[in-house]
């Protein structure tokens, strides 16, 4: 098998996919070269003009929100061009991949171009979604036919994680296997191989998700509200749920992939479900389009007082109203239940208008999916693959199945006059109760063709808590849990709300340096929540400051404090593997771990500032501390200091892991990216293991911190002062941003002086709760806990 290496791309086609998929290709750090088509009556020589289309067009990607780059440097790797001036420079490309507009003979037209200048063995895939693979390739040589291949990105491309691989059968073995694995291990995705039939996997199942839910509202007469109020986080989706989905998406484009799916699957026995619905069409003819029209299912419409309020449309007389709550018994019901696997077993159960909805929606679902094995795949795990990566939903159609129970639902399903198809009365039949089941540690698939359980294929080089925390655990309270990942190296994970950290994760986090200590070699602080962890218990604090129970916070702050620092100065080195959030005392956590190993989506940032505070964990202390290591480094005293400064006090919260870099969370040439999240656990652990076979040696705490003292403070005082009298902040943040800035200059020091870590603890700790005691950061905080949000940059 050849050795093959990416390191250069071609993004062919600049539009909406084209211009994020080359962002992402620059995110992981290669050459892309991005071209598109020339201007009508752009004239010769002039590449400004005849680039305009490509530059304005990635120009417009770079500032959309949320970005699809992780840093704005990376923007320099990609080089933009014209398919007429610059399709030659695709010759030193090893990866071609075309994303122009979808028909059939443009795509062939761009491909006949391409075999002329790539050079041999050099991949070539197209993004369609929906054309059949092979019949792009119609008139191609045998090399080009070989390396040719599908490769369906799901929009955005930097935060969906499906990439559905579909090869022909003239694709070369090794090719679709490299794909495979380059698209899960360097771009970070759900690679899912799937066959060439029409939208392929996600959309196929996708689409009759949607088409048959709609079908049931215009029958039910449910409204939109209502719909979405079941369809979003309860059952494990996402909180855009169904409407408000349909509305970014698109809801022309909604009804061209359903209707182009009707059209090429004429013997599929869901086909009715698939049609679009008649109030569906009156949207479309009335340009209710979703958010590229400001109005959809729902728009934004001006209220009393000039206040932005939501209306949502009524489908029995398509006018728009004021978007109304809603309740249901089951919803209520299900709120003291933690765990998705439980709560949706009594929701599809609940004898209300919500378990109807439920059962009426999900059961359709079920058949259908199972019918569609083997004609869109042979293996069902990656029709769950699919799903979850592609439409965001925490459990796939099969793993929503064995959730409720598959007998069970059988039975259901016969009662509700659904046919059920053989091969899952056959597995049942067989004593296979379940469509996957865990053995050591792996996950196992229950394979059709052979009638038994087989482990997923690509998974072994992954560490999932879930299917090792019940056999692998050795300790555990309310809020943590400590499990033996092998090797002498423990993980500890969190599981408390927002995996917010309190009494009982301080206790954990301390539980596991003991053991680790005693019995093993090191530790990796890792979970698997949607969160790492957004921060203290800010509730607890509030408490206790309402209740002036200043000697009971000042123990608090003292004993998280110390935590941080037993990260710091244990005997054994301790790993922090953050993911999505990882905010205030998430982001401390971090800061003191010996090494942090962050997946490439981790937003991290010190919010305190927010609420009101500043970061008391050790945040602030920790900032001093690289304060000084810069300055070492040659670096502006003053410069290092500002930046540091505002890093804080405008809580500033990175967009990816690399932006964590540059705000000075995450540092160079200690920690690490992982842009496959099913990796992280496994990087984090070798990098825990490496570590312990470096020697690893108990550091001392230090006592050579270069602060500023009044010099820097001065700076920090006349910039709050000039910003207050600009009206750009209130009077409150003036004095948290005094607060702050004494602390980071380490006091009114008349000279630059070297001091420890435990005279910037104890300076911290001091003005945490000189700052908790105020009644503006009371009422911040009264603020958050009632719903509002944390400000942040």
């Amino acid at each position: 098998m050849r050795n093959r290496t990416i390191e250069k791309v071609a993004v062919l086609g600049s539009g909406v996919m084209g211009s994020r998929i080359a962002c992402h290709f620059a995110n992981i750090g290669l050459e892309v070269l991005l071209l598109d088509i020339v201007p009508k009556d752009a004239p010769q020589g002039d590449p400004k003009v005849r680039n305009k289309i490509v530059n304005d067009a990635l120009a417009f990607a770079l500032k959309s929100n949320p970005s699809p780059i992780y840093s704005k440097r990376f923007a320099q790797r990609i080089r933009t061009g014209n398919f007429e001036d610059d399709m030659h420079r695709i010759a030193d490309c090893d990866w071609v991949i075309e994303v122009v507009v979808e028909r059939l003979d443009i795509k062939q037209q761009v491909f006949e171009k391409v075999e002329a200048h790539r050079k041999p063995g050099s991949l070539i895939t197209s993004n369609t979604s929906g054309i059949p693979i092979h019949l792009m390739t119609e008139g191609r040589s045998e090399d080009f036919k070989q390396h040719f291949c599908g490769t369906h990105f799901f929009n955005p491309p930097r935060y969906l994680k499906l990439l559905e691989i579909i090869p022909t059968k003239d694709t070369l073995a090794e090719v679709t296997g490299f794909l495979m694995q380059y698209g899960e291990q360097y771009l970070g995705k759900t690679t899912v191989l799937a066959k060439d039939t029409p939208a392929f996997i996600g959309n196929r199942i996708g689409v009759f998700s949607m088409m048959s839910l709609l079908q049931y509202v215009q029958q039910s007469g449910m409204s939109i509200e209502a719909v979405d109020k079941l369809t979003g986080p309860v059952v494990g989706r996402p909180k855009s749920a169904t409407f408000r989905t349909a509305d970014v998406v698109g809801i022309d484009t909604l009804a061209l992939v359903a209707d182009s799916l009707v059209q090429n699957v004429p013997g599929d026995e869901g086909k009715d479900s698939l049609k679009v619905p008649d109030f569906v069409r009156k949207m479309i003819e009335n340009k209710w389009l979703g958010s590229k029209t400001e109005q959809g299912f729902f728009k934004k419409v001006k209220g009393e007082g000039g206040k932005s309020e939501i209306h949502a449309l009524d489908l029995k007389t398509l006018e728009y109203k004021p978007a109304q709550k809603v309740k249901f018994a089951a919803l209520e019901a299900s709120k003291p239940i933690d765990d998705l696997k439980q709560r949706l077993k009594l929701l599809v159960n609940f004898k209300d208008e919500a378990g109807a909805f439920y059962r009426a929606t999900l059961y359709p679902l079920f058949v259908y999916s199972a019918n569609r094995i083997p004609e869109i795949s042979d293996e069902l795990y990656k029709i769950d693959d699919a799903i979850k990566a592609g439409y965001g939903w925490e459990l796939g159609p099969f793993e929503t199945w064995d959730a409720l129970g598959v007998a069970e639902t059988v039975h259901a399903l016969k009662e509700a006059g659904h046919g059920v198809p053989g091969w899952v009365i056959d597995m049942l039949a067989g004593g296979n109760n379940s469509f996957y089941k865990i053995e050591d540690g792996k996950r196992l698939y229950y394979d059709i063709p052979s009638k038994t359980y087989k482990i997923i294929p690509g998974t072994e080089a992954f560490i999932l808590l879930d299917h090792i925390r019940e056999s692998k655990t050795i300790w555990k309270n309310s809020g943590s849990t400590i499990t033996d990942l092998g090797d002498g190296i423990l993980n500890l994970e969190f599981h408390t709300k927002m995996n917010s950290i309190g009494g009982e994760v301080l206790e954990g986090i301390n539980k596991a340096i003991d053991l680790a200590e005693q019995e093993y070699k090191g530790l990796v602080v890792s979970n698997n929540g949607a969160n790492f962890s957004a921060g203290a218990n800010v509730g607890m604090i509030f408490m206790m400051a309402v209740e002036q129970e200043f000697d009971e916070l000042d123990f608090a702050i003292r004993q998280f404090q110390s935590t941080m620092m037993r990260i710091r100065y244990s005997a054994i080195p301790v790993v922090a593997a953050p993911h999505n959030m990882a905010l205030g005392g998430g982001c401390e956590l971090c800061l003191h771990a010996d090494k942090v190993v962050a997946h490439a989506e981790t937003y991290m940032g010190l919010v305190e500032f927010g609420v009101g505070l500043i970061p008391g964990g050790g945040g602030t202390k920790e900032f001093a501390v690289r304060i000084s290591d810069e300055l070492k480094e040659g670096d502006v005293a003053l410069n290092t200091y500002r930046d540091r400064f505002l890093t804080i006090g405008q809580a500033k919260v990175s967009t990816s892991a690399e932006e964590a870099f540059e705000l000075g969370y995450l540092r160079r040439g200690t920690d690490k990216v992982v842009v496959s999240y099913n990796r992280l656990l496994a990087e984090a652990k070798e990098a825990c293991l490496e570590m312990v076979h470096a020697g690893y040696v108990k550091p001392q705490q230090r006592k050579d911190i270069t602060v500023l003292g009044k010099t820097a403070l001065g700076l920090a005082y006349l910039g709050a002062n000039a910003m207050y009298s600009g009206n750009y902040i209130s009077e409150h943040d003036v004095k948290i941003s005094q607060k702050l800035g004494y602390v980071l200059a380490g006091g009114d020091l008349s000279q630059a002086t070297q001091v420890s870590e435990q005279y910037l603890l104890n300076l911290e700790r001091q003005a945490f709760l000189s700052l908790a005691a105020e009644r503006k950061t009371l009422e911040r905080i009264q603020s958050i806990l009632n719903g509002g949000k944390v400000l942040r940059n």
